[in-house]
């Protein structure tokens, strides 16, 4: 603002410069995802409580400006209305303030006369007649503090704290841009918003820069993105020029507040701006003076860039940029503040006013831009030039100059020019820019621009600006980053960080990975999981990987081993601190989580496959496609995901989640194939060894058992599976031998020798007799050949007992039949306690009876068991034999498992097993019908039926069989006969007769009505159910014969695996077999083990290299897919796309740079002329002064460059612009430190003192200091000066100059250097010379080895430096002495006194490197520093150096001390730098 009380011209902020601090772990509070109605019933409790505590929290903690004393103005309101001083009405003031008090007769003075009150104007906000977008509102008091200010946004309004803070100013009036660069700022400023999640501040207003603001964020809201992210719009205004405020008080709160848009009648007020978000209203207690909020919002945004953005496990301080638009005086000041305290700045050219003036003279030498140059700038983008006094165009050179002299924090950015196309691209490189700037030791600048880049997820961005050849990244260096990018699931940068280098071998160490799963996506089912698991671990005080390894297990199934077994307490890995600690450039690191010691368990068995499962079980589909193409056991890493997705599905609740889930298993189980099909096509036998191969990093278990367990029946009904599988059927058999061939030889097992079939192994080919006998019945094919045989003579068995043979007493083949029976109880109980996985007995009987034939199986021996038990007994025994005949039917249901094997009428029998739903539903639909037709026709022809047998027959059985045509003869009257009924019911084996007439004997029932109802009962079960019935099994045929040929291969893997373990004899033989099985478990104690065709453990060296076979396939895989991808339509599509793009992206960029070539030839040319006639102008008026020509006029001719036209770039002139500083440059910073005085502005070309400056009038100022006896006298009068003599020793002051004699003007020194804006002597001690000793310290810097350290071919030098506690920089220990003294009073703050003597030794021996004028922010026109550099240099590790360094101690805790590499971006004054670098020349070292 040009001014407290002027109008709405400009809107001008300061802003504060972004550092780092830490950032913890990502919140721990699991968030339970549940149905739709109870988040709605949860979110509205939600909000009335955040209401009911805003409601008690704004008024405590926040407050307003209330005027409390009525004094009435000499001027009126602009309705010719009475107002108060404070520009509000009598109507509008408390009832206390129109009293008589106090301060009666008193001048208004708003310090004493405002007060603060409880806030009354705050909740949602909802502008009227527009879309109802509900915002945030807030009326505070300008001295309310920023902490509080924060709290609310974050707390209690909800804002997730910001990546990046856009403080947008400029313009505060409407400006006109190019429709070009409008839709060019609105794209970008929303995007950097959105991809960052940064938080826009402005002025809040529907004006100027503001309303751009809104409606770019208006624009956004309307596109397809809006439910992306919603963009956070701060608008920080004043309360008291807001038009329609009235509106917004409620002293409870509005819930919603309604406020009305009228820019019409508005007057000098102004309307919010409905595109914002939240807003803060300043309140001083006034009505109508624009600014008030300026200082609460910088204060604010000071505030917000120093907190930290906490998210995945790493730490920023909240960066902040500037970007202008356009603007006025008010916008100028907030550049040069923003510049001042190290804030970027990003000006967009062709807005208009001050940002064009600003990029006019960017691109120039400081030294070039000149008071006439700015007059002619302003002339040329001002209407109002001449309204500029001479003083403001000096005041705004010298601006503009320190503007443009720290040309690393000032962005131009230009619409179309320089490979400038996106505004958000330009704003971070600004940051990135600025953060390259920034002094660091080591490689913290790096590190930090990288933070940067993670924190905003713009990959783009690291890749131009970070990973270039400039810095060499070491893989370590990156895992902190990458564990931040893990976390925070930003795959692009995991991507970038395994391009460069990094393994997530090394990465993964064991804190590392329980760190990750202590930081779960707080929406994550997992994560509840967790929680349950460790609630149920009382003895556990917090997660271990034990606790995840159970998690698992469930989700994976028991067949597999604990991933993480759990650690005994003696070897139990200690983990780190992990949520404590903070990713900070100033700080402790996460670099302490990849410690490694000998002691700790550092690392897990297969880093891939944990980190592999950490993103599959939070369902994050890029960063699992990502790690999975590092994993090496990649097929069996898949299926496990699949497995792992499916199991987690079946408990999400959320619908949207569980289709993810399934989505992604689907994908690991293409994936899967997808390598598997590499490898089959490559070789098959290899391939079906990764089928069956024992995983130790999967639990000890196969692909092929995985891929079970998941259902993943694509998997297995590939080819190179099923080949598996018939191989395994086959035994030691030829798959190419035919079926009829093995019946032969079951018939007839002499055959065997005849060669009529052919083995797998030549030694049985060759071989004949017992070897063939035992490979021969060990073929899973022939057991089941044999037991089928062995099952069809049961049945003919125990049929011919039921039809012919079932005596009173057993009969041999009745006992014949419990034998066999015995024999199937027993196989059945084999099955049962079959465990070669050792999974326990629990799981081994969940799983036998998941399986509906063994069920079924159990079924039949228990109801051949209990009609046994009848059929011994004699009453009984008829009952016995029913029971068993019923058995017999359960008996032949089980041939349709037999059946299951082949391949015509095993996917019939699934068909028929799908199919038997469908009747089950339609039984109900069914059953509505007949029942309700039983009961209307029982009731309407039979009258007190008692006999129940009799009612089923009428309800249930007649209407049953009318639907297939039986219908009852009587029920139309027409073939009623009495003799086949009984009239009273007491005939047991006849119905009872209908109504009918005793008399005649006639039926009297309703005739009509029977027929009705029997039409439409047989119209909806024979037409309509039975043809629903016909469609349903239709339907269902259609669906499952696409998938039947998958799931009966998928089933047939199940009966496969029965006769692969079955022992070879049939029943009822098998019990000799169970006997030898008997002795070998129980007696012998030899465990069970699995066939190894199906589970086989390979050597270290064969799995490995069939491991790396796998790994290469997959790459050729993933390859293929990339190619498939590339060869779509749609995708070719979009390349053209793409490349059509560029081509007129770079048509534009030529056309735009032969514009602006030609613009800035004419621009260059004009100024040529012009200096020309300048300095013709010079010629003569000196020529007729005799030669006597004033050098303030001498011009400046273009530079060269510029007259051809070249635009060049900001830090290609940095060094240009410094060397046109020649004079002093801190001296000349118009803000004095640690002091509120302000220099008068003086720019370059009017800083010698031979240079006329009529208009200079600098302010005096001297600082009081605690040491007066040693400090000059004030100087604001002459009398105590005159005692001091100048040029000369003064007593035992040395007030002489390394530069010569200075001149003494009206009693007070001149700076030799020139003006500096201030006179006094400011914060030095002594007016004229204030001489200093910079003591440099350095060594050599040494590896482990002591090897001097090399950069760039040459030595790298250490310098000591110290730092002290109100100071951010670090310092020599050097300055001032007292009197007499050697040693600078700061070193010795650092060595301990026995040491002085033989430091003052070494500095007599050492090399002065400076001697002179010190360009020190303290100077002033008549005091200022000269220092003497001495280089003090230890070239080898002698005793000297061990002395200094045991000798070196601070007297303040708070100083720190330390050796510190000399390199251009050390943290140091600029001043001190400049003697590093006269060090480092030295000794031809590195700098």
């Amino acid at each position: 603002m040009e001014s407290s009380g002027s109008k709405k011209e400009d809107e001008g902020f300061g802003v504060w410069p972004s550092k780092v601090a830490d950032l913890g772990p990502a919140p721990n509070l699991w968030q339970n995802n549940s149905s739709l109605c109870k988040k709605r019933r949860s979110q509205d409790l939600f909000n009335r409580c955040e209401k009911e505590n805003l409601s008690s929290w704004i008024p405590e903690n926040i407050k307003k400006k209330e005027c409390m004393y009525f004094v009435e103005s000499c001027k009126l309101s602009d309705a010719g209305k009475v107002v108060c001083e404070c520009r509000y009405t009598r109507e509008q003031h408390l009832e206390e303030a129109l009293r008589p008090h106090a301060f009666q007769d008193d001048e208004w003075d708003p310090k004493r006369h405002i007060q603060e009150v409880p806030t009354d104007a705050f909740g949602d906000l909802i502008f009227t007649g527009l879309r109802q977008k509900v915002g945030k509102y807030v009326r505070v008091s300008q001295d309310t503090p920023s902490s509080v200010i924060y709290d609310l946004m974050t707390q209690h309004w909800g804002l997730d704290v910001p990546s990046l803070l856009i403080s947008v100013t400029g313009g505060a009036k409407d400006f006109t841009m190019k429709p070009q660069l409008k839709s060019v700022f609105r794209r970008g400023l929303v995007k950097v918003a959105q991809t960052t999640g940064a938080w826009i501040i402005t002025g809040g207003s529907h004006t100027g820069v503001m309303k751009q603001v809104g409606e770019a964020v208006c624009d956004f809201s309307l596109s397809s993105s809006y439910n992306k992210a919603e963009v956070i719009t701060i608008g920080i205004a004043t309360w008291g020029t807001i038009h329609n405020r009235d509106s917004l008080v409620h002293p409870t709160g509005g819930f919603p507040a309604e406020y009305v848009m009228d820019e019409e009648g508005q007057g000098d007020l102004t309307c919010l701006d409905s595109n914002h978000s939240h807003f803060i209203l300043v309140d001083d207690g006034t009505h109508g003076r624009y600014g008030v909020e300026i200082a609460l919002r910088t204060r604010l945004e000071k505030f917000i860039s120093e907190q930290t953005k906490e998210r995945g496990g790493m730490a920023i301080k909240i960066p902040i940029v500037c970007v202008v638009l356009e603007g006025g005086p008010g916008t100028l000041h907030t550049i040069y503040n923003a510049i001042t305290h190290g804030t970027p700045c990003v000006v967009v050219e062709g807005s208009g006013r001050v940002a064009d003036v600003i990029a006019q003279v960017a691109g120039l030498p400081v030294s070039e831009i000149t008071i006439s140059l700015i007059q002619q700038k302003l002339a040329m983008f001002f209407q109002m030039f001449e309204t500029f006094t001479e003083g403001r165009i000096v005041e705004w050179t010298k601006k503009i100059q320190d503007i443009v002299r720290r040309r690393q924090l000032l962005t131009i950015f230009r619409e179309g020019k320089d490979g400038q196309h996106d505004v958000d691209v330009a704003i971070l490189q600004a940051l990135l820019k600025a953060s390259r700037s920034q002094a660091h030791f080591g490689h913290e600048n790096w590190d930090h621009q990288l933070k940067l880049a993670v924190a905003w997820n713009r990959v783009d961005i690291a890749r131009s600006e970070i990973f270039t050849d400039e810095r060499q990244w070491k893989p370590s260096e990156l895992h902190p980053m990458m564990t931040a990018a893990l976390i925070s699931n930003k795959p692009e940068f995991v991507k970038l960080f395994l391009e460069n280098g990094v393994r997530l071998q090394d990465l993964v160490t064991w804190d590392t990975l329980l760190y990750l799963y202590k930081n779960l996506s707080p929406s994550c089912l997992f994560r509840s999981k967790l929680q349950k698991v460790l609630a149920k671990d009382v003895t556990a005080p917090a997660l271990l990987m034990h606790h995840v390894a159970q998690l698992l297990r469930e989700l994976l199934g028991d067949f597999t081993q604990p991933l993480y077994p759990r650690s005994r307490s003696s070897d139990q890995p200690r983990l780190l601190p992990v949520p404590h600690v903070k990713l900070n450039v100033q700080g402790v690191s996460l670099q302490s989580l990849y410690r490694h010691t000998s002691d700790d368990v550092t690392f897990t068995m297969d880093p891939v496959r944990d980190l592999l499962i950490w993103s599959i079980v939070q369902n994050r589909r890029e960063l699992a496609e990502i790690i999975w193409a590092q994993s090496q056991d990649c097929i069996a890493a898949a299926l496990a995901c699949s497995k792992i997705l499916k199991e987690l599905s079946k408990e999400e609740e959320d619908t949207d989640s569980s289709e993810d889930m399934l989505a992604l298993a689907n994908e690991c189980e293409h994936r899967a194939i997808g390598v598997f099909t590499e490898c089959y096509r490559k070789d098959e036998e290899r391939a079906q060894k990764l089928l069956v191969r024992v995983s130790e990093a999967w639990g000890k278990t196969t692909c092929l058992q995985l891929a079970l367990e998941a259902k993943d029946m694509k998997f297995v009904s590939h080819g190179g599976i099923q080949a598996l599988l018939t191989k395994v059927w086959w035994g030691q058999l030829c798959v190419d031998n035919g079926l009829w061939r093995v019946l032969l030889c079951v018939s007839f097992f002499p055959l065997l020798c005849t060669g009529l079939l052919s083995f797998r192994e030549r030694r049985l080919q060759a071989a004949c007799g017992l070897a063939r006998l035992r490979a021969f019945f060990n073929a899973p094919v022939v057991i089941f050949l044999l037991n089928t045989l062995s099952y069809f003579c049961f049945l003919c068995l125990f049929a011919y007992v039921l039809m012919v043979d079932f005596q009173p007493s057993p009969s041999c083949c009745e006992c014949v039949i419990y034998l066999w029976l015995f024999s199937l109880a027993c196989e059945e109980l084999r099955q049962l306690l079959y465990d070669p996985d050792g999974c326990g007995m629990a799981k081994m009987a969940l799983l036998y009876f998941g399986d509906f034939w063994n069920k079924l199986d159990i079924a039949a021996i228990l109801l051949f068991l209990a009609g046994l038990s009848c059929r011994l007994i004699p009453a009984l025994l008829y009952p016995g034999r029913i029971i068993l005949s019923l058995d017999f039917i359960m008996f032949c249901l089980r041939l349709m498992h037999i059946f299951t094997i082949s391949k015509t009428l095993g996917p019939k029998i699934i068909i028929m097993k799908r199919m038997m739903k469908d009747v089950f539903f339609f039984l109900f639909l069914l059953a509505v019908w007949v029942v309700s037709f039983g009961v209307a026709k029982q009731a309407i022809l039979i009258h007190n039926e008692s006999r129940v047998d009799w009612i089923f027959r009428g309800v249930v059985y007649q209407s049953y069989l009318t639907i297939f045509g039986q219908i009852p003869a009587y029920i139309d009257g027409v073939d009623f006969n009495l003799d086949q009924c009984s009239p009273n019911g007491t005939d047991p084996y006849k119905p009872k007769c209908p109504e009918s007439d005793a008399s005649r004997h006639q039926p009297i029932f309703p005739e009509w009505l029977t027929v009705t109802l029997l039409c439409l009962y047989l119209l909806f079960t024979n037409i309509l159910l039975l043809n629903l019935l016909i469609a349903m099994f239709n339907y269902t045929f259609q669906q499952v014969q696409e998938h039947t040929d998958q799931i009966w291969k998928f089933q047939r893997h199940g009966l496969i695996e029965e006769y692969q373990g079955r022992p070879p004899a049939p029943p009822p033989f098998i019990l000799l077999s169970h006997l030898h099985l008997f002795i070998k478990r129980v007696i012998l104690k030899i465990p069970a083990r699995r066939h190894q065709q199906l589970k086989n453990k390979l050597e270290k060296n064969e799995e490995s290299a069939l491991l790396s076979w796998e790994m290469y396939l997959k790459e050729s895989y993933l390859q293929s897919q990339q190619d498939q991808r590339k060869q779509r339509p749609e995708q070719k599509i979009q390349d053209i796309s793409n490349r059509v793009d560029s081509v007129l992206k770079l048509l534009e960029m030529d056309r735009l740079k032969q514009s602006g070539s030609t613009e800035q030839r004419l621009s260059s040319l004009e100024e040529q002329v012009t200096q020309t006639g300048r300095a013709l102008r010079w010629i003569v008026q000196t020529l007729k002064g005799s030669g006597l020509g004033s050098g303030e006029d001498t011009p400046t001719l273009a530079p060269e460059q510029a007259s051809q036209g070249q635009c060049l770039e900001l830090d290609s002139r940095q060094e240009a612009g410094d060397l046109g500083d020649a004079c002093h440059v801190n001296a000349r910073h118009l803000f004095y430190p640690n002091s509120p005085v302000l220099r008068f502005p003086v720019p370059n070309e009017k800083v010698p003192w031979e240079t006329a400056f009529l208009i200079y009038d600098p302010p005096f100022h001297t600082a009081e200091r605690k040491e007066e006896a040693s400090v000059d006298p004030v100087g604001n009068a002459l009398e105590p000066l005159s005692g001091i003599t100048f040029n000369a020793m003064d007593g035992t002051t040395d007030r002489r100059s390394f530069h010569g004699c200075y001149t003494v003007q009206h009693g007070l020194p001149l700076n030799p250097m020139g003006r500096t804006g201030l006179r006094g002597r400011g914060a030095l001690s002594r007016f004229g010379p204030n001489h200093t000793l910079q003591p440099v310290v350095t060594r050599w810097r040494r590896n482990q080895d002591g090897a001097i350290c090399r950069k760039s071919v040459k030595k790298v030098l250490e310098v000591l430096v110290v730092k002290h506690p109100l100071s951010e920089h670090w310092a020599l220990p050097g300055g001032s002495r007292e009197p007499g003294e050697m040693l600078p009073a700061k070193l010795k703050q650092i060595l301990l006194r026995q040491f002085w003597p033989c430091f003052e030794s070494l500095l007599r021996q050492g090399t002065e490197v400076y001697k002179g004028y010190v360009d020190d922010p303290r100077n002033t026109d008549n005091a200022w520093i000269e220092t003497v550099a001495i280089s003090v240099h230890f070239p080898d590790q002698n005793d000297e150096l061990k002395r200094l360094n045991s000798h070196l101690l601070a007297y303040d805790p708070r100083m720190s001390i330390q050796w510190q590499v000399v390199d251009r971006r050390i943290p140091l004054y600029a001043n001190l730098k400049t003697i590093l670098q006269e060090v480092a020349t030295l000794y031809e070292a590195h700098y």
